[in-house]
């Protein structure tokens, strides 16, 4: 690469070029940003020996050429042609992760009135030589994941479609996106994936699935699944694939190495993420002369504030007037909110709320103790979801138009609304759309009174009232991994912080103890009873039996009267309860649960308008159900073993994988050996449940069951007289 003149210096944007993108990319970038039309003849060197970066950009001009240009989705697929996935290639890999993000992908477009174009990434290929009356065939170099992904999705939907009597419709999808029908032997296959899963594929589109366990089968039953948890209406399916799906198309001569290109294309190095893109998108639009200063004053010191994370600031900058956009789509959206004309006073504006997301992110650069205090509080609950509107009531803040009170009043609302949510088991996946719909809302209704205005959105949008919210704090499975044990310790925190104790002791030396240890020592389990493992697994995680320590590596599995003897000398107000406690089971930690719920409501009081009827806890002891929904399903049932019986039938149909979760998380209730329960049922999938439980007992572990397994309350309801 030829060396700049010293006399000149580089700008940011050539030198962002040479520090992190390679030939490669250079090229793309080529592609995308000068040539309007889309369409790029670019040389690609794939010879025997990797040529020098003099050699490839020289090429650029002379030699082999390859044409690359964004399309639908349906350019790719439809015609006489097939894809040819190389031996080079791994077998197809890709597993619930990739799957689930494509499938929530499909149903958020499925949903919109009027979708917008979604990037799903890029696929290499370069034709082949086929016999004069084959199709037209193409290697497929990269991509392959993707694409055969699609397939499958299209074959479950031709499959449903004629399960429901929709003949024409699912030969229409056959013939014109899956297969070549007046084609034979393996030019009838528009898809040839490599030999390790050739033949299941070809069964899979021909209405077969071959073998259970391999991948492919896999997708497919993944995708059945989702179809019938949450069905969307076929021909919009079929319009979001072939429509709204949009990949950068990139051909490459027939002369090129393609073992070569894909080496090149797999390199390690550094991502490119979608930051980098909107960088050099500014850059492009930004006369040169104006470069470095634009780049000094306000990208580089938003870069500098964020670091990995200006790329999701950005798509949440993108939602601060209420839209939502898909992590993939933020590129996109931005390039048609910029052109030359404003591109510098947008990223001024950019570069400014930019101070916001960074306090958001970061509290310790808020100078004020009591919003500095609460925002912690939010990062501890992964509150990312409501960063579109709090930036904006940031800069209202910073404005004046929201004094430090209301502001530290609206931190607590937020918090209050995400614990009661949490605790009562409903989804997190909606709240990326709950927080950007509030924007719009405090914009046309409540201007004037912004406090009052989140609390009464927000309490329309699944806030729980007190009677449920008591409810659940007294049953629901409130600690577990990853995020559950980080928001169940900043609940018991909270509490201790209820009590106002002068000398408290700080919170990071604190740990979360179980009272009933979670491995029960020979102790322990003659302790508790006959029925100590039905104890165990129903009640260890609540938030009766948990409590804050200094010594839980001391305390271990100790018995009930060593532990009790700690907690009463602890300074740790939680544990003054303990002084008059003799004997710790079923009964005391119901009762500890339902003293701690008391407090929890003074903490996070109902904030909206109390227009419902305080209740007791219902007690279902006595009552007779009569119907179950469950995972968008209905069924009619006669007693509650019946409703655990079609709850965990109905999860083992839908999730296989999360039930064998269940198994390893309640061993005493469900299992594959009849011999260790005392009355059982056998359910679909050949393992057994232990019905020999109360209504309560019933009720307790569906519920613990659904928060085990990520469901949810919204997901289960009960019906009873």
């Amino acid at each position: 690469m030829r060396k700049p003149n010293k006399s000149v210096e580089p700008t940011p944007l050539s030198f962002a070029i040479r520090l992190f993108l390679g030939p490669l990319f250079i090229l793309f970038f080529y592609l995308l940003f000068y040539l309007p039309n889309g369409v790029a003849h670019l040389s690609l060197a794939a010879k025997k020996r990797r040529p020098t970066t003099r050699m490839r950009s020289a090429q650029i001009y002379k030699g082999n050429y390859m044409q690359a240009k964004e399309t639908k989705l349906q350019e790719i697929i439809e015609g006489t042609k097939q894809y040819v996935i190389p031996l080079f290639q791994r077998s197809y890999s890709w597993g619930k992760k990739e799957w689930d993000i494509l499938w929530n992908d499909l149903v958020e477009l499925s949903e919109m009135e009027n979708p917008r174009t979604h990037f799903i990434g890029s696929i290499v290929n370069m034709p082949t030589i086929s016999v004069p009356e084959g199709v037209s065939k193409y290697l497929l170099i990269d991509g392959q994941q993707r694409l055969t992904t699609i397939f499958i999705i299209l074959a479950l939907l031709r499959d449903i479609s004629k399960q429901n009597g929709e003949t024409e419709f699912a030969e229409e999808i056959n013939n014109t996106l899956i297969v070549n029908p007046y084609k034979k032997d393996l030019d009838f296959f528009k898809l040839l994936p490599t030999q390790v899963d050739r033949v299941n594929f070809q069964e899979l589109v021909k209405g077969k699935l071959n073998d259970d366990n391999c991948q492919l089968s896999k997708a497919y039953k993944f995708f059945e699944r989702k179809l019938k948890r949450k069905p969307i209406n076929n021909e919009i399916l079929k319009k979001v694939i072939t429509t709204y799906l949009s990949i950068v198309s990139i051909v490459l001569d027939a002369d090129d190495n393609p073992y070569l290109v894909f080496e090149s294309l797999n390199a390690k190095g550094r991502p490119l993420t979608q930051a980098d893109l909107i960088r050099n998108y500014f850059f492009m639009r930004i006369h040169t002369d104006e470069q470095n200063r634009v780049y000094n004053d306000h990208w580089r010191p938003m870069e500098n504030k964020l670091g990995e994370r200006l790329t999701e600031y950005i798509r949440h900058y993108l939602m601060r007037e209420g839209s939502v956009i898909n992590q993939n789509d933020v590129y996109y959206t931005l390039k048609g909110n910029v052109g030359a004309d404003n591109s510098i006073d947008y990223l001024s504006r950019l570069s400014c709320f930019s101070e916001y997301y960074q306090k958001l992110v970061f509290p310790v650069h808020e100078s004020n103790e009591k919003i500095q205090k609460y925002l912690k509080r939010l990062n501890r609950i992964e509150v990312t979801t409501a960063y579109p509107l709090l930036i904006n009531l940031y800069h209202k803040y910073d404005q004046g138009l929201i004094s430090d009170n209301e502001f530290v009043e609206i931190l607590k609302t937020i918090e209050n609304y995400l614990i009661r949510r949490f605790v009562c088991g409903i989804p997190t996946n909606q709240l990326n759309k709950i927080f950007p719909s509030v924007i719009p809302s405090l914009v046309n209704k409540h201007s004037d009174d912004i406090l009052n205005g989140v609390k009464s959105i927000l309490q329309s949008k699944g806030y729980p009232k007190n009677p449920e919210f008591r409810q659940r704090i007294t049953e629901s499975k409130l600690y577990g991994s990853g995020d559950r044990a980080i928001k169940t310790k900043l609940i018991l925190e909270s509490i201790e912080g209820y009590f106002g104790h002068k000398e408290q002791v700080p919170f990071e030396d604190l740990t979360i103890e179980h009272i009933m240890p979670q491995t029960l020592s020979e102790w322990w389990q003659n302790y508790l009873g006959e029925d100590w493992e039905l104890v165990y697994e129903l009640y260890l995680h609540n938030i009766g039996n948990l409590t804050l320590t200094a010594y839980n590596t001391e305390l271990s599995n100790d018995n009930f009267s060593t532990k009790r003897k700690y907690y009463c000398d602890s300074h740790i107000e939680l544990n003054k309860y303990f002084a008059n406690v003799e004997s710790w089971g079923k009964n005391a930690i119901e009762k500890r649960a339902t003293y701690i719920s008391e407090i929890i409501l003074k903490i996070w009081p109902y904030f909206g308008s109390e227009d419902y009827v305080e209740s007791e806890i219902k007690d279902v002891t006595g009552t007779t159900p009569q119907g179950l929904w469950i995972l968008g399903q209905y069924f009619q049932v006669n007693s509650w073993r019946d409703v655990l019986e079609q709850t965990l039938n109905t999860i083992s149909e839908l999730e296989p994988d999360k039930f064998d979760t269940l198994i390893k998380e309640f061993p005493r209730l469900v299992g594959k050996e009849k011999s260790k329960y005392r009355a059982v049922r056998e359910l679909k999938n050949g393992t057994f449940v232990e019905i020999n439980l109360s209504a309560q007992s019933i009720q307790r572990f569906c519920y613990q069951t659904l928060e085990t397994i990520e469901l949810t309350a919204e997901d289960w309801k009960v019906q009873t007289v």
